[in-house]
């Protein structure tokens, strides 16, 4: 049994859950860099966006693009989690801190700081579907490598610059 398998089991164990997706997500806990985290997330902006950094880092574009939402359809999904993994993947396998701005109770913009490569990244999460029952997506409307690449101007060059208790 690997350590990873071996820390999800327990992990499982331990909060009385034995889903697969449970199982998965203390593995990928496991075998990632933690999140460095400014602001105030809730637990589920925070655990998609956590998502989001192992995808591109994993060089995973069909998980990548299973977190969407968004009105480009799985087309647009799917090349902006192919532009992302390219544009971002070394960095995400480094240091990555994410600011997380507005308060997360229906949709979060989050900033990434890839400290690695000192690449930036606004993405936006939100609640899915009818109140959301679907869970928390990204918005991955970004098909061309432009828009996928383009920094945030508003936000700080460092993690925590402007405190992202603020909105912005």
């Amino acid at each position: 049994m690997t350590a990873a398998l071996a820390v999800g089991v327990l992990f499982a164990a331990l909060t009385g859950c034995s889903s697969m997706d449970d199982v998965r997500y203390a593995e990928d806990y496991a075998g990632h860099e933690p999140l460095h985290v400014l602001g105030y997330p809730s637990t589920g902006s925070l655990g998609v966006t956590q998502q989001l950094v192992w995808r591109i880092a994993d060089d995973s574009p069909d998980r990548l693009a299973a977190l969407a939402t968004g009105d480009g359809g799985e087309d647009a999904a799917r090349s902006t989690a192919d532009n992302w993994i390219e544009a971002f993947g070394k960095g995400a396998k480094g240091k990555v801190a994410a600011d997380f701005y507005d308060e997360g109770s229906e949709r979060q913009t989050v900033v990434l700081y890839f400290q690695d490569t000192g690449q930036r990244k606004e993405i936006n999460v939100r609640l899915d579907g009818n109140g959301g029952d679907d869970g928390w997506h990204v918005l991955m409307d970004e098909p061309s490598m432009k828009e996928a690449t383009a920094e945030p101007t508003w936000a700080p060059r460092t993690p925590g610059g402007s405190g992202a208790s603020h909105t912005r």
